[in-house]
């Protein structure tokens, strides 16, 4: 019985022949059967790079793509016509390795990374001997033809094909550090317009065809669309190392200091927008509570002032102080900063004090404990409702309790914030008693708890059953109107919630 040939997938590098590793070289040199991907025309990029390890008695196998622009009769279209290419060329190597012949597929960088020799792996590796060489990947080069680290220390690399929607691609980059945007070509205009809504378009490079002869790179907002092939990249490389050298192509956008006021969300980074990153990131000072700072990452040369949780206009002051010496500065909050949080406090003592009119002041949105606590249990916000807050730290309690008494009396649902504290235990209970003289004592209450969190609770009760003891300042309530419904689901759960449709 004849022993079955061995697959070597084996990557050739970026383009410079001297790139390719010793076991590489090898395996070409020793292997009889040679196959590579190839266009119609005939020519491959991986054949031409190895060209110089070839022999006259190679057998070679060139795999033709078939041309995917053109109409297709295959009523899976693209991928039908793709699916069979691969099908094909597989069957077409399984006769080599079943006769025997080891077989190299050359791969243009790396094998598994983006390569097509991996389709070819999926379908004949169970069946036969195969092994990966690894190869110099084409975001490695292009850090080394830029001369520039692509990550340092705690930085995040973003790999990113260019065929990815823009939004996604936008949103993705704005929310990284550094980031190679991969298949260009046709995609160029849509990889532009994504880095341009993501405000990394001055600082990203463009590298074509690195290592080879005809390699070029350039910053990427110079290069016209027109001249882009499919073999080039857009590369974000560090940060960091842009900054200490003073060499980022990105002109600072802000020529004085400024103050921008960010909701870093309820919890945890996947509630963060790709606008606050971005801002934290820039930032060259972050001011906040110190439990709200702590949860943004340290960057290099950014420093962070932190200060107690009833210090707001000070913190403020010291934002604005900061901007108006040319830094920019961002402001954290937690959830929205606009809902009981730093923006009001930045924007009073920005227009108290004149010698602050000048400092410019921004506001960045971010996901509110309201929506984050109702998207837990359903939708109870989802009619007319209102946000109190409960604390009456800076207001007086009657008002409290008149605003809780006009909106019960109007049947909205209740967003309540800031419900108790270690020093305010009595507020809860008052709440109540005010909503029971207008609300049904079958309302339902929801008490979501540290949601998005560690111990993350959500749990539903009536309005005659709430307990005072139960909440604390890590409870939001949300407290149902009249049309406000309870649903057990099928799968055991509960969901609360608002009809859009109000009765008469």
């Amino acid at each position: 019985m004849t022993q079955p040939g061995t697959l070597y997938g084996v990557g050739v590098g970026p383009g410079d022949p001297e790139l390719l590793t010793v076991k590489a070289a090898r395996l070409i040199a020793e292997t009889e059967v040679i196959a590579y991907y190839s266009a119609r025309h005939g020519r491959s990029i991986a054949r031409s790079i190895a060209a110089g390890l070839l022999r006259e008695d190679h057998l070679h196998e060139p795999l033709v793509y078939p041309v995917t622009t053109e109409g297709t009769d295959d009523p899976a279209g693209y991928e039908g016509v793709i699916r069979q290419f691969y099908d094909d060329s597989a069957q077409r190597l399984a006769v080599h390795l079943a006769a025997g012949r080891d077989v190299v597929v050359l791969c243009a960088g790396d094998p598994m990374f983006y390569g097509s020799y991996m389709y070819l792996h999926e379908r004949l590796a169970h069946r036969f001997p195969a092994q990966v060489v690894p190869g110099v990947t084409s975001v490695s080069a292009a850090s080394a033809v830029l001369g520039r680290p692509l990550v340092e220390r705690d930085e995040v690399l973003t790999i990113l094909p260019g065929t990815l929607p823009a939004e996604e691609l936008a949103r993705r980059l704005a929310d990284t550090d550094a980031a190679a945007v991969l298949k260009l070509g046709r995609t160029f205009d849509t990889v532009r317009a994504a880095l341009l809504d993501a405000g990394r378009l001055p600082e990203t490079w463009y590298v074509e065809r690195a290592t080879s002869p005809q390699g070029r790179q350039t910053p990427l907002a110079e290069v016209p669309a027109e001249d882009v092939p499919y073999f080039s990249l857009a590369l974000l490389p560090s940060p960091t190392s842009a900054a200490a050298r003073g060499a980022s192509p990105r002109p600072d956008p802000v020529p004085v200091g400024e103050v921008v006021v960010v909701g870093l969300g309820p919890a945890g980074p996947r509630w963060l927008t790709p606008e606050v990153a971005r801002a934290l990131r820039e930032a060259e000072h972050l001011v906040g509570y110190g439990p709200y700072v702590d949860r943004v990452p340290v960057r290099p040369g950014q420093q962070r002032h932190t200060s107690g949780n009833q210090v707001e206009t000070e913190r403020a002051a010291h934002a604005l102080e900061l901007a108006l010496a040319g830094a920019r500065v961002a402001v954290v909050s937690s959830g929205d900063p606009g809902v009981f949080a730093m923006a009001s406090a930045v924007y009073e003592v920005a227009t108290a004090e004149s010698r602050f009119a000048g400092v410019p002041v921004r506001v960045l949105p971010g996901l509110t404990a309201a929506q984050a606590a109702a998207s837990r249990i359903g939708a109870p916000l989802g009619h007319d409702f209102a946000v109190l807050s409960l604390s009456d730290r800076l207001k007086p309690w009657p008002v409290i309790e008149a605003r809780l008494a006009a909106a019960a009396a109007a049947d909205l649902v209740l967003a309540l914030y800031n419900p108790a504290s270690a020093s305010r235990r009595w507020q809860v209970g008052v709440a109540r008693d005010v909503l029971l003289r207008h609300r049904d004592p079958k309302t339902p209450v929801v008490v979501a708890r540290d949601v998005g969190r560690a111990g993350e609770t959500v749990t539903v009760a009536t309005l005659a059953d709430l307990d005072p003891a139960t909440v604390d300042m890590r409870c939001l309530l949300i407290v149902g109107s009249s049309t406000t419904r309870v649903s057990s689901r099928g799968d055991g759960s509960v969901a609360v919630w608002t009809p859009r449709t109000y009765p008469g």
